[in-house]
């Protein structure tokens, strides 16, 4: 009598790069619980939606996909909602989604397992310490912590997420020496409050030795460690020195900053002003002329008057970041902010956002322009005949521009690989280069 066919699971993820961490874990539960991987979401016997919950707009496309798959599911397939948005409403979005079969968060791994899992991993608390699956691509995101000790304003995220839980070092060690012995040449350290790495586990400072233990990885393979998520007021020694004298650690700061108007940041409880800001990334020039800068503001942030948003104009001019990111301001239920009052007419908030734009948009074009001619290493994300698409260090994964790169007739690459290459053009965010 033949053997019954293994059960087949498709998990579908929304959000920022830690949901694809999480997501990564339930994937590699599935499989070590004897399932496999569907063609699409009609194959599955199981489908898993990992929401996001982060502002208004998430939670609308959460909520539609959802929706979507129940309407895509064959008959008797079970979908179960996980993620930030079963963690903040849980109960309330399970009676309003009557299609879901489960609406479970991550906060209880074992919660988890018990709805999805036929053999239950054992002792398991956290989603954190569950295993990873080998990596889908040369680079692979690394959470180092969960959750967030911080107060801003606006951010719900500590309600749902709880305070920050650092993983410990060897653990995190481990889980990265898996994934680059498995083809990650490039790891993104994640969390929500990154610099803070260790703090709760009373050892501040604690992302800098990880950094010299994940370095310590290159002799398998390990090109490049790539930091995103950093706090302004942690961007400094030893931190800083350390991300520009390690071999594998790219000089790419992706700073938190969400403004530049002193006053507005202390509404939204935040650290800085543009000054501070600015001697921060002047700092990091002086030592590294070619580091790039990453960013993102939110505009319309309850009290902004046009005074503070002419002050974040002349921050961008001064700046003259690398890529930046403008997001309207979304009222969290729950969050101080959400109780300001004086909020900003939408019209003017939506006429904001258009001016940050058009100032920051010639900046990131100038800044690809700029690299028209200069030689770079292209780390090889997917390729075809002849030709091969990649990221130098200035370019994080699914946020940045990519590097188109041509090569001779018949030359062939693999994902992974490093190559050189002369940048032959810029078209919008993305390069033009042969090999």
């Amino acid at each position: 009598m033949p053997a019954p066919a293994p059960r087949r699971f498709h998990v579908e993820t929304l959000g920022c790069p830690k949901n694809a961490v999480d997501s990564d874990k339930v994937v590699a539960s599935l499989l070590a619980d004897g399932m496999v991987a569907a063609e699409g979401v009609g194959d599955a016997d199981l489908v898993v939606v990992n929401t996001c919950a982060f502002v208004e707009s998430a939670r609308r496309e959460s909520i539609e996909v959802a929706l979507a798959l129940a309407d895509a599911k064959r008959p008797g397939a079970k979908l179960v909602v996980t993620g930030c948005l079963a963690e903040r409403y849980g109960g309330e979005l399970a009676a309003a989604m009557p299609e879901a079969d489960a609406v479970v968060g991550f906060g209880g791994a074992g919660e988890l397992a018990q709805v999805v899992l036929r053999r239950r991993p054992s002792g398991v608390r956290d989603l954190l310490e569950l295993p990873r699956p080998a990596p889908r691509a040369p680079w692979a995101y690394l959470k180092v912590a969960e959750g967030c000790d911080r107060a801003c304003a606006f951010c719900a995220i500590p309600s749902f997420r709880g305070a920050q839980r650092s993983r410990p070092p060897d653990r995190v060690e481990a889980e990265a020496r898996s994934l680059v012995e498995r083809g990650a040449r490039e790891l993104v350290l994640v969390a929500q409050d990154l610099a803070w790495y260790g703090r709760d586990a009373g050892e501040p400072g604690a992302l800098v030795p990880l950094l010299h233990r994940l370095d310590a990885l290159a002799p398998l393979g390990l090109d490049r460690i790539r930091l995103l998520y950093l706090y302004p007021s942690e961007v400094r020694d030893p931190l800083v020195a350390t991300m520009l004298e390690l071999p594998t650690v790219v000089p790419y700061f992706d700073l938190s900053l969400q403004h530049a108007a002193a006053p507005l940041l202390r509404r939204m409880r935040r650290w800085g002003s543009g000054d501070r800001f600015l001697e921060v990334i002047g700092r990091i020039r002086a030592e590294r002329p070619g580091a790039a800068f990453r960013s993102s503001f939110i505009v319309g942030f309850p009290g902004e008057t046009e005074a503070d948003h002419q002050e974040l104009l002349g921050f961008l001019e001064a700046a003259r970041l690398d890529w930046a990111g403008f997001f309207p301001f979304s009222k969290e239920e729950g969050t101080p902010a959400a109780a300001l009052g004086d909020e900003v007419p939408g019209d003017i908030a939506a006429e904001r956002l258009r001016e940050c734009s058009e100032v920051q948009d010639p900046i990131t074009a100038a800044a690809r322009a700029a690299l028209v001619g200069r030689t770079v290493d292209v780390l090889v994300d997917s390729a075809g005949d002849g030709a091969a698409v990649g990221r130098t260090y200035r370019e994080a994964p699914e946020i940045d521009g990519v590097v188109r790169v041509a090569g001779a007739p018949g030359a062939s690459w693999s994902p992974g690989a490093l190559v050189r290459a002369t940048v032959t053009g810029a078209a919008g965010p993305d390069l033009e280069a042969r090999a």
